[in-house]
C-alpha cells in the first residue's frame, strides 16, 4: 500500500483573548487558582457570528499554503467536530464551499477530542487505498457557545480554534521510512456518561425545557475522566511504541491533546517523557477539544520544534469515550 504523509498544516485563534480573570468572575475562584487548577492563562473565543466552518476555512489555508498547493487539488475534505455550523448539512460541506474544492468529497467525524487522529486514520487509508491522492483534515471547535458559565468544571477549561493538515500519498519520493506509520484508534461507550451534552439531539430534542435546564451546555465528571484518559491513554502509547519498536528516548518529539495541564504532566511522567520533548500550548489556548492537537502540531512545526526527520508521537483522548495513538516519521 501506498503510505500517505503529512505535507502542510495550519492553525486559527479567534481575535478575542480571553483571560482568567474573566472566566473566574462568576466563579468563586481567582485568576492564579484557575492557573493552577488547568495550566491555562489564556484562551480564545469565537466571535457571536463566527462558527465552526470559520474557523475551519482559515486553518485550511494556512495548512494549503504550507503545502503549496490550491484548494482544487483536495480531493476529500474531513472535519472533525462536535460544535458544528449545523446538524444538516455538515460543516465539512459548509467548508468545501467556503474552500471553492468543488471536486472534493467532504463529511464530518464526531469523535469528540480525538476526532483529529480519528480524522487522520480515515485519510490515511483512503490514500493509502489509492482512492484518494490528497485529503484535507481539519478539526474545528467553538466550544464557547456550549458553556454554562457557572460551571467551573468547564468554564474555566474551553477555548475555540481550528486546526488543519494536508495529506498526500507519497508517490515513491520519500525514503521507505518517512510518512504516518500508523494510526491506532480505540472507544469504550460504556463510560460516555463522563463527558455529555445532553440536548438538542433525537433523544431530548431542543424545547423550552432543556434550555431552562442548561441541558445545551457541556458537563463533564472531571477526577473519573481524569484518572481514565490518564490510564488509557498510557496504555495506548505503550502500545504503538512496542508495535514498532520504538523506545520512548528514540522519540523526537510529543505532541498530546491540550485537556489541561495536569493530565499533561502526569501523562509525561508515567511515560517518561522529558519535558523538552514534550510540546504544549495549553497555557496560552486552553482545551480546543478536537483542534488543541492540530493546533498544537502546527505551532511545533513553526516554530521548528518539530522537522524533517523527527519521528513524531501524537495522543488524544476524549468523550464517547474515544482515545487514539499516531506515530510519524516527519518528512
Amino acid at each position: 500500500m501506498q503510505r500517505s504523509k503529512i505535507v502542510g498544516t495550519g492553525a486559527f485563534l479567534p481575535v478575542r483573548v480571553v483571560g482568567n480573570g474573566e472566566v473566574s468572575r462568576r466563579l468563586r475562584l481567582d485568576a492564579e487558582a484557575v492557573y493552577r487548577r488547568t495550566g491555562i492563562r489564556t484562551r480564545h473565543w469565537a466571535a457571536e457570528e463566527e462558527a465552526a466552518s470559520d474557523l475551519a476555512e482559515r486553518a485550511a489555508r494556512r495548512a494549503l499554503d504550507a503545502a503549496g498547493l490550491h484548494p482544487a487539488s483536495v480531493d476529500a475534505i474531513v472535519v472533525s467536530t462536535t460544535s458544528p455550523d449545523t446538524v444538516l448539512p455538515s460543516t465539512a460541506c459548509h467548508l468545501q464551499w467556503k474552500l471553492g474544492a468543488q471536486s472534493a468529497a467532504a463529511f464530518d467525524v464526531a469523535a469528540s477530542c480525538s476526532g483529529f487522529l480519528y480524522g487522520l486514520s480515515m485519510a490515511d487509508r483512503l490514500i493509502s487505498s489509492r482512492q484518494f491522492r490528497c485529503c484535507l483534515v481539519v478539526a474545528a471547535e467553538v466550544k464557547s457557545k456550549f458553556l454554562d458559565l457557572e460551571d467551573e468544571s468547564t468554564a474555566i477549561l474551553f477555548g475555540d480554534g481550528a486546526g488543519a493538515a494536508v495529506v498526500v500519498g507519497d508517490n515513491g519520493r520519500s525514503a521507505a521510512s518517512d510518512g504516518i506509520l500508523g494510526v491506532r484508534l480505540y472507544a469504550d461507550g460504556a463510560r460516555h456518561g463522563l463527558i455529555t451534552l445532553l440536548a438538542g439531539g433525537s433523544r431530548q430534542p431542543a424545547s423550552l425545557e432543556t434550555v431552562l435546564a442548561r441541558k445545551h451546555a457541556i458537563r463533564i465528571q472531571g477526577m473519573p475522566l481524569f484518572r481514565v484518559a490518564v490510564k488509557r491513554l498510557a496504555e495506548a502509547v505503550t502500545g504503538i511504541l512496542k508495535e514498532f519498536g520504538v523506545r520512548v528516548d528514540e522519540l523526537d518529539q510529543v505532541v498530546f491533546h491540550q485537556a489541561n495541564g495536569r493530565l499533561l504532566t502526569s501523562l509525561r511522567k508515567r511515560l517518561g517523557i522529558p519535558s523538552h520533548k514534550m510540546y504544549a500550548v495549553i497555557e496560552r489556548f486552553g482545551n480546543t477539544s478536537s483542534a488543541s492537537l492540530p493546533i498544537a502540531l502546527d505551532h511545533a512545526v513553526r516554530e521548528r520544534h518539530i522537522q524533517a526527520g523527527n519521528l513524531v508521537l501524537l495522543g488524544t483522548f476524549g468523550g464517547g469515550l474515544t482515545w487514539a495513538t499516531a506515530l510519524v516519521r516527519w518528512s
